[in-house]
């Protein structure tokens, strides 16, 4: 009745998504690293494909396609599905209609006891509040037929589970919240883990090309912060070009005579000023639910210089591409 599909980049929690599982339910594994990488150690039990590191996606529809069930759920290789997972799963999906195309499990997000969680853990944590992610999502295979699969021009595990929960959603399906639970650990991808995540910015400009300004509303998805980073991004710009024509004036007595010329030190101040002051403000904002370590008031200062920019320069790409 149910295969379970784990696309997996080889993350070492993969053991733990594997362990938790049931052995006689059967499971595919889709190996989305580069094909030169070695193969990956399985239970016996367990189907393993390769799709060479084509993206979540096509990692997806790899899997659900080689299933021969009618129902097919999609786990992340960092998740631990928890006790009574496979029984819970089994009631989710008994009672849903044949207009139902989907049942989302409930992820649980363990945050820290003793201390207040970093922007990191509550990136991770705003995940159990969010609709339709494929880190727990069954989804009915003759709904994906339908709407041909998970959409594989999202090269990220970011909005391909939106996109394709709206498509079902336009196609006349439903989609149901479940009752099983599935951990979500916490993990710490580095400094500059929150600079890299504005690459999603590109996928938000597929989302708004393929599904209209109102995309955000239909997912309840929260606006972003785009446009303070673009006015962040452009107060700053302003300031350096500004700058670099004072000082370039200086040296040009004609120059500094003009009477717009004189106004360029001033403009230049002011644009730095509030650049300034905008950055603070983003970073404060991340940084004061947080727990205001030494560690993590470097991180947040430092990521909140360049966030902005990296997003606006992730969000024109998008825009490009999905023109093209």
């Amino acid at each position: 009745m149910i295969t379970v599909v784990v696309p997996t980049i080889g993350r070492r929690s993969l053991r733990r998504v594997l362990a938790a599982l049931d052995a006689d339910l059967p499971t595919i594994v889709v190996d989305d690293r580069p094909r030169f990488c070695p193969a990956l150690k399985v239970p016996g039990h367990v189907e393993v494909l390769r799709t060479g590191g084509r993206g979540p996606a096509a990692a997806r529809n790899a899997g659900w396609r080689a299933a021969g069930t009618p129902w097919i759920a999609f786990l992340d290789d960092d998740v631990v599905p928890q006790p009574g997972w496979r029984d819970a799963l089994v009631a989710d999906l008994a009672d849903l209609s044949e207009d139902v195309a989907g049942s989302q499990g409930r992820l649980r997000v363990d945050l820290p006891d003793r201390r207040r969680p970093t922007d990191a853990e509550r990136n991770t944590a705003a995940l159990t509040g969010a609709d339709w992610v494929t880190a727990d999502m069954a989804y009915r295979r003759s709904a994906l037929e339908r709407v041909g699969g998970f959409d594989e021009r999202f090269p990220r595990a970011y909005r391909e589970d939106a996109d394709i929960a709206l498509r079902l959603l336009k196609a006349g399906y439903g989609l149901a919240k479940g009752r099983r639970v599935t951990l979500h650990p916490v993990r710490d991808d580095g400094f500059w883990a929150s600079v890299r995540a504005q690459r999603g910015n590109a996928d938000d400009a597929l989302m708004r090309r393929l599904h209209g300004a109102g995309w955000r509303a239909a997912v309840d998805d929260v606006p972003g912060r785009l446009r303070r980073h673009a006015l962040t991004t452009a107060l700053g710009l302003l300031s350096c070009v500004l700058t670099a024509a004072v000082g370039g004036a200086r040296g040009h007595r004609a120059r500094v005579a003009h009477p717009a010329a004189r106004c360029l030190p001033a403009l230049g101040t002011a644009a730095g000023l509030a650049w300034l002051a905008l950055t603070a403000e983003f970073a404060w904002a991340r940084l004061a639910p947080g727990p205001r370590t030494p560690e993590e008031v470097v991180r947040m200062a430092v990521t909140s210089v360049v966030i902005p920019p990296a997003a606006c320069a992730q969000r024109l790409m998008g825009e490009l591409r999905a023109r093209r």
